[in-house]
């Protein structure tokens, strides 16, 4: 059910060279994406009930869901749900506060430069619907923004195909977070309708929360538009290590719930103890068979799922620093030891009471976080991504002629005259 690699001897581009990597959107998703967008920019809210009626089989009045849905929701849910939410909403926001950043000012010469911290002004989120309701990334998405400072928070979630609605649990987490607006939109459209804006619903400045390769897809072709944060974040993907410490049921369980989010992700068990490779693999086949959506996992290990044997505990923290995983669980003896290895993972969970789940709900950061490698250059979703750096100079008369001749012979270098010429008529004033 996992594909066994032995991975022992290899080092350096041949290590890399030789691990699977998950298969990139081909032209047909892209040009759907494209097209898509293209009629949401064209046609707005026409596009969308189109759209929505196509792709998820319902035909809606308006995408706007009522707000009093909201608090209705709220009420209704039941009491240890709402619970729950409530304690997830708290360490979430206690985490992000941490992360709130004042402008700082400094001086050098007589020139001062002021940062100025501002929040964007209107937010779009997206949370995905269909296989299960997300109120989890509900609370992921819009508490960061709320913290940041953001005036608007928009929702797009796919409506239920039977109902037409929203999950009752999604639009209660919504109430708990403060969103002001939600949308049962879902797919490239939602991105497309967030961008660019139609009758009902306003652009937003940035873009946030996960989905399938088509919202991963429509995110990046409309970045001219719109910031779209957290870089990449598409199918699930998880990094297990382990060795002959690791309890074989925690660990076969951790890869296994990875898989459970869809048939594109990737899951990894990667070890230096052969007979900790054949316990977990055995132990994934027996989990899965006993499994209510063991059709589901199935396909999604044999598409993505690997049991990687190697050498060491550092070749197997370069293995995972190639894979560069959504999420990475270091469930072996001393994980501690390995953080200092650690290069490209955004969440990183350390030891065996410290399973993803915890993450994925309750631990405080943000469970958006960039998949597809993406974790090369990309981070999990913060308050960064919901505010902006504005930088306010100015220069004393001291500092104008501490400077001067330098951006004259800069300008002059770069073949700028008007440059070099602003600073030579202030010159001659002095």
């Amino acid at each position: 059910m996992l594909t066994r690699l032995d991975l022992r001897g290899l080092t350096g581009s041949e290590l890399a060279e030789t691990l699977p990597r998950p298969t990139a959107a081909g032209d047909e998703p892209v040009a759907a994406v494209r097209e898509i967008l293209a009629e949401v920019r064209l046609r707005g809210d026409e596009a969308l009930l189109e759209l929505t009626e196509r792709f998820d089989g319902v035909r809606l009045e308006s995408p706007r869901v009522a707000p009093a849905e909201m608090s209705a929701a709220l009420e209704a849910i039941d009491p240890a749900v709402r619970t729950a939410l409530e304690a997830a909403a708290d360490r979430i926001r206690s985490h992000h506060l941490t992360q709130v950043r004042d402008g700082h000012t400094h001086t050098d010469g007589g020139i001062t430069v002021e940062a100025l911290v501002r929040p964007m002004g209107r937010a779009g989120l997206y949370v995905p619907g269909g296989r299960a309701a997300y109120p989890s990334t509900v609370l992921m998405t819009a508490i960061p923004a709320r913290v940041a400072g953001v005036e608007e928070i928009a929702l797009c979630v796919p409506p239920d195909r039977t109902t037409g609605r929203v999950a009752e649990v999604t639009l209660a987490a919504a109430a708990i977070a403060g969103v002001d607006e939600v949308y049962a939109v879902g797919g490239a459209q939602a991105i497309g309708a967030l961008a660019y804006g139609t009758e009902a619903i306003a652009r937003v400045d940035v873009i946030a929360g996960p989905g399938n390769v088509f919202v991963a897809v429509a995110k990046r072709e409309v970045s001219d538009s719109v910031g779209v944060a957290a870089a990449f974040a598409g199918p699930s993907e998880v990094v297990v290590i382990g060795d002959d410490t690791t309890p074989v049921d925690y660990a076969a369980i951790d890869v296994i719930l990875q898989a459970e989010h869809g048939p594109d992700g990737t899951v990894w068990f990667i070890s230096w103890s052969p007979e900790a490779c054949d316990a977990v693999t055995t132990r994934v086949a027996e989990l899965v068979a006993d499994s209510p959506r063991a059709a589901a996992i199935e396909e999604a290990l044999a598409r993505g799922g690997f049991c990687a044997l190697v050498d060491d505990p550092a070749q197997a923290m370069a293995v995972a620093n190639i894979v560069a995983p959504e999420h990475l669980e270091l469930l072996c003896s001393e994980p501690q030891g390995l953080v200092p290895l650690v290069r490209n993972a955004p969440a990183v969970f350390c030891g065996p009471w410290s399973p993803a789940s915890i993450g994925d709900y309750i631990a405080g950061p943000s469970h958006v976080l960039p998949t597809d490698g993406t974790a090369r250059f990309a981070s999990a979703l913060t308050v960064a991504d919901f505010t902006k750096d504005i930088h306010v100079v100015t220069v004393g008369p001291d500092g104008f002629d501490a400077v001067a001749d330098h951006v004259v012979t800069l300008a002059t270098a770069e073949g700028l005259d008007a440059h070099a010429e602003s600073v030579r008529i202030r010159q001659a004033d002095r």
